[in-house]
């Protein structure tokens, strides 16, 4: 019966059956496409509802045990001047232990001492059973006060706290417009403002390309049909309401690219920054340019990679030959944040730097290995995709929330420009802060830094 049920109704199942933990049946079998609705919607609505607290309490409970959520402000900007990035390691060690503990340990010893903080294992989507995008509620609000669309869910909440997520809403910078800086006036772009905001300052082929990157089309879980987790039908979401103004907001899915449900990991919503340099898209899928990713998102993060649930929820293929090199336009003169202490070829002015960043910079360039994945002179990325096999530190199988831990693989290498702006880190937003991000690659890398070269580190990517 339960492969029957609808894929809401398989996560209440779950969420009453399933333990906190555990290792038993890792990966229960699923089928290939999502199932179909098979009771009213308003039952399978208020199943969900009810299921509500207890699935968030769970998560809640799991963050608490990973990390210190606390509200640590730093004293530095982000670059819209609205936010201030978050200080300190927030992933929790395990108790009794140092990070200099840890990083004097072998792989193997912390594997089989059961010993890599949760912090640095996978993060379970909220809801990992149904999954799905969840926007964050700041993004919720804009959209519902500008279109009166509705970007929220009976069924689950976002996760994080406010503090720990880009600023809201984030500058835009346009290859175009260097001399301008921010063009957003300090408004989130959408289909209700983009014309007022942007006309005089990009071409008609420009401005067409946005209209459909903020066009709602019919998603998933945002749709007009019984099989959404949305109160009423809903006309869908848009490209930019995941990349707010082009930059990340922290919303999440799931990997479009696997299967079964229990093994596709979380996916964060990466800045759309920098797009121009970028020769590879998607953390795994590695497609070869932004026309074949913006193509190929309507086939999979739209609907899950699930082209039969598509066709009934009213899938939009963009058209290639102007459409989609439209959209393509308008992605690729989007620019990074000014770097003022940064010159031409990616490197610190000396002038410009305190001591601090120029030690940064020499960890980064050499005893931290940082460069050899973050190159400057290609934005701080190598356009190659890398495995860092965390497997050596834990024993994959594992059962969180409902998702099965298992080795990541390959990831692609993500920009490190205008870093700052795009908390949490690392491909499904494991790492709260760049400090998190420092501890975690000294210790996958076996890198040995001490604390006044990690504290250097930092301080370094938060002038890029």
């Amino acid at each position: 019966m339960s492969r029957m049920l609808t894929a809401g109704m398989c996560s209440v199942l779950a969420v009453a059956t399933l333990p906190l933990t555990g290792t038993s049946d890792p990966l229960p079998p699923t089928t290939t496409y999502r199932p179909l609705p098979t009771m009213p919607f308003s039952e399978a609505m208020a199943i969900d509802e009810a299921q509500k607290p207890q699935v968030m309490e769970r998560q809640r409970a799991m963050l608490e045990t990973r990390y210190d959520l606390s509200d640590r402000p730093m004293g530095v900007l982000m670059s819209g001047g609205r936010k201030q990035v978050q200080e300190g390691v927030r992933v929790l060690p395990p108790e009794g232990m140092t990070w200099a503990d840890l990083a004097a340990m072998s792989p193997q010893d912390i594997r089989d001492n059961d010993l890599l903080p949760d912090g640095f294992k996978p993060l379970p989507h909220v809801k990992q059973t149904t999954g799905g995008q969840v926007f964050p509620q700041v993004q919720i609000d804009a959209i519902a006060a500008q279109e009166q669309r509705d970007l929220e869910r009976f069924d689950v909440d976002f996760d994080l706290p406010d503090h720990l997520i880009p600023e809201f809403p984030p500058p835009i910078f346009l290859t175009t417009q260097p001399h301008l800086g921010d063009v957003s006036r300090g408004e989130l772009l959408t289909i209700a403002n983009h014309y007022e905001i942007m006309n005089g300052l990009i071409t008609p082929v420009q401005m067409e390309g946005l209209r459909l990157l903020l066009t709602p089309f019919p998603q998933e879980e945002f749709n007009q049909t019984e099989d959404r987790k949305v109160v009423g039908p809903s006309r869908g979401v848009a490209c930019l309401d995941c990349h707010s103004n082009f930059n990340s907001n922290a919303g999440f899915h799931q990997s479009p690219d696997m299967r079964p449900q229990a093994a596709r990991f979380r996916l964060d919503s990466p800045s759309l920054r920098g797009l121009f340099n970028q020769q590879i898209h998607g953390s795994k899928r590695s497609l070869r340019s932004i026309e074949d990713f913006t193509e190929f998102e309507q086939h999979t993060a739209y609907f899950n990679g699930d082209h039969v649930s598509a066709a009934r929820k009213g899938q939009h293929i963009p058209d290639r030959s102007h459409k989609v090199a439209m959209m393509a336009q308008m992605q690729n003169i989007i620019d990074f944040p000014p770097a003022p202490k940064l010159d031409p070829m990616g490197r610190l002015v000396a002038e410009l730097a305190s001591e601090q960043e120029l030690l940064g910079e020499d960890i980064f360039m050499g005893k931290g290995l940082c460069a050899e994945c973050h190159i400057p002179t290609q934005s701080f990325m190598d356009h190659q995709m890398h495995d860092l096999k965390l497997e050596r530190f834990y024993t994959p199988g594992e059962t969180v929330n409902d998702m099965v831990l298992l080795p990541d693989g390959p990831i692609k290498t993500f920009t490190l420009r205008g870093i700052k702006d795009t908390p949490p880190y690392l491909h499904d937003g494991r790492l709260m802060t760049l400090a998190d991000t420092v501890e975690f690659f000294n210790l996958v890398l076996q890198t040995d830094l001490t604390q006044a070269e990690k504290d250097a580190l930092v301080a370094y990517m938060l002038t890029l």
